[in-house]
């Protein structure tokens, strides 16, 4: 229960020690589900609707949520057990809405078939592993080939890493950036609004 309160309540209305903590592994999980997503999407067709459409609509809900957010939850820590689960569970729907908005920005933009991707993998391959051929045929001669295939291998694979590490990041940045704004938020109407005309 500390953990969900944390995640999804922040520090600002949660006395559990979750902002202290690390979580580059859960970040990292997260950025990794966010594409598994998109990717089941993409390949499969499945929940394109729910993943890929309604921008603005769900847009619309996440700011509803987040200006709506310390007004929910400035009175947690009064509400019993069962008040306490509703509040975490529309925090839980704002992080899901916020997911849902990021691959609603991304699927549209992936407008190449997966055999085309297959395609275009193969091209990249075949072209960059003779370009670094090419480079060694004056200096190494017969061994040029090896040497190609040795460094344009460590370079595909060092290109694969990097975009495989944005594609985890991206999503992961968002989470983080949306959770920042809504400390500072929530902190100025705390100050603003709750201490002195609602009471905690």
């Amino acid at each position: 229960m500390d953990y969900l309160e944390g995640l999804f309540l922040g520090v600002q209305w949660s006395d559990t020690d979750f902002q202290n903590r690390r979580h580059i592994s859960s970040l990292v999980l997260y950025g990794f589900i966010v594409n598994a997503l998109i990717a089941l999407s993409y390949f499969t067709g499945r929940f394109a609707t729910l993943l890929g459409t309604g921008l603005s609509a769900k847009i619309v809900i996440f700011v509803v949520l987040f200006f709506a957010c310390p007004f929910i939850c400035f009175r947690y820590y009064r509400f019993p057990l069962w008040g306490k689960i509703p509040v975490i569970l529309v925090q839980a729907v704002k992080q899901a809405v916020l997911t849902l908005i990021y691959t609603a920005l991304v699927l549209p933009r992936l407008t190449m078939s997966s055999s085309e991707i297959v395609e275009k993998a193969v091209d990249y391959l075949n072209s960059t592993l003779e370009s670094h051929t090419a480079k060694w045929v004056d200096s190494a001669g017969t061994f040029a080939t090896i040497l190609g295939v040795m460094t344009g291998g460590v370079y595909v694979v060092f290109i694969v890493v990097a975009a495989v590490f944005v594609a985890v990041a991206l999503p992961a940045i968002l989470f983080v950036g949306a959770r920042l704004l809504q400390l500072l938020y929530d902190k100025a109407m705390d100050r603003l609004v709750i201490t002195n005309f609602l009471g905690k």
